[in-house]
């Protein structure tokens, strides 16, 4: 699978539960795509039993960033699971809150997308959740995407 590009997306969600205020949770992502246009569903892959995924199995909404080519030290901040506390994995990280997930949304993504899970269907050791889109926006970022090919993050050229 390594063979096969993808794109790079952070996905966020903020879990209202944890103390006072909550706390944001997030993780990139390479298996995101699109389901349906009508209606609008998304789909993405979590490994059972992470953070984000018990958080997603309490707080249905969350956001998707599809990260730029610029952002590949957001991705490699986000894929280190478990070396880094979620509070600080956000300091830093020029973001904005959905309106509608309350999720962090990242300010110069390519696009951004928020969602509620819909369905969540167990495949092995990862879940799978499929998101109806609420609000997708493309906030104007230039530049290309980030992609991820043979272990390592690429640009298109």
């Amino acid at each position: 699978m390594a063979r096969l590009a993808a794109g790079v997306v952070l996905v966020t969600a903020h879990d209202p539960e944890d103390g006072p205020r909550g706390e944001d949770v997030g993780m990139t992502a390479t298996a995101f795509l699109s389901v349906s246009l009508e209606p609008p569903l998304v789909l993405v892959s979590v490994r059972v039993g992470s953070r984000m995924d018990e958080v997603l199995e309490r707080q249905p909404r969350w956001a998707v960033s599809v990260l730029g080519e610029s952002q590949r030290h957001i991705a490699g901040r986000f894929a280190m699971r478990g070396r880094i506390s979620d509070r600080l994995l956000f300091e830093d990280v020029a973001h904005h809150r959905g309106e509608r997930s309350d999720a962090p949304v990242l300010g110069g993504a390519l696009a951004a997308l928020e969602c509620e899970t819909e369905q969540r269907v167990v495949a092995g050791d990862h879940a799978l959740l499929i998101g109806r889109v609420l609000t997708a926006r493309t906030p104007g970022a230039e530049g290309g995407p980030l992609t991820y090919f043979r272990g390592r993050y690429r640009h298109l050229s």
